[in-house]
């Protein structure tokens, strides 16, 4: 049996194709006509579909089911989030692709990407929430749009940089990099005090940084999202 699982952002759409032992291919497209071809040549029976846009008409169809994510859809931990209907359907996918892969631990899982979200779910499948801190690259455009004269720092390089900067480029490097830096130790630190078996799961594009840069011991697992996608649409079907 073939299903996929497709994460619709902003700026890109990402799918997961998978078979009865797990994923066999993750991609990502321009168009919604790619991913369409993508749905008719790999023969797909289910779909799961998670959207940041409203889409009015049903991109493709299948022989069998279509799950279009939302808060109403059944899903495989219990939700204690207190406003579900805001919660970002990536970040709820990616929880539960935690509980998946690492069961009965207790988990915080990190996504690296437009923003930095942290999300704990325990070791009894039980998801509480997290928080929400701006990423790299929108630290940097904000300290270029909210200033007089700070000037943007493009596609910077995601290393480690010295602690003091001597110009005003590496000034803003080591300020948001190893500020960031800081503040994911940080709540890690903390949330280990309250778990101290704790797993950590890191996900989203600037995860190779933080694999890099962090001591503590941390699992990256680029493709989360569309794992927790697959489980809960085998949990729909």
């Amino acid at each position: 049996m073939i299903q996929i699982a497709v994460d619709i952002g902003n700026t890109r759409i990402k799918y997961g194709v998978f078979d009865e032992k797990g994923l066999v291919k993750a991609d990502q497209v321009q168009s919604l006509q790619e991913l369409t071809d993508v749905v008719v040549h790999g023969q797909v029976q289910h779909a799961i579909i998670s959207s940041v846009r409203y889409l009015e008409q049903v991109l493709f169809s299948v022989p069998g089911k279509i799950v279009w994510l939302s808060p109403t859809v059944p899903v495989p931990i219990t939700n204690n989030y207190g406003t579900p209907e805001t919660l970002g359907m990536d970040r709820l996918a990616a929880v539960i692709g935690a509980n998946f892969l690492y069961p009965n631990q207790d988990c915080l899982i990190i996504d690296a990407g437009t923003c930095i979200t942290f999300d704990f779910i325990d070791r009894h499948a039980s998801y509480y929430g997290g928080s929400i801190s701006p990423g790299l690259d929108m630290k940097f455009k904000a300290l270029h749009t909210f200033t007089g004269k700070l000037p943007l720092v493009e596609q910077a390089e995601k290393f480690k940089v010295p602690l003091v900067g001597r110009n005003t480029i590496e000034c803003l490097k080591s300020g948001v990099l190893n500020g960031s830096l800081a503040e994911v130790t940080g709540i890690i630190t903390d949330y280990k005090q309250q778990s101290p078996d704790l797993i950590i799961i890191v996900c989203g594009g600037d995860a190779p940084f933080f694999e890099k840069n962090i001591k503590a011991p941390i699992f990256v697992v680029p493709d989360l999202v569309l794992i927790g996608l697959n489980r809960i649409l085998n949990y729909n079907v």
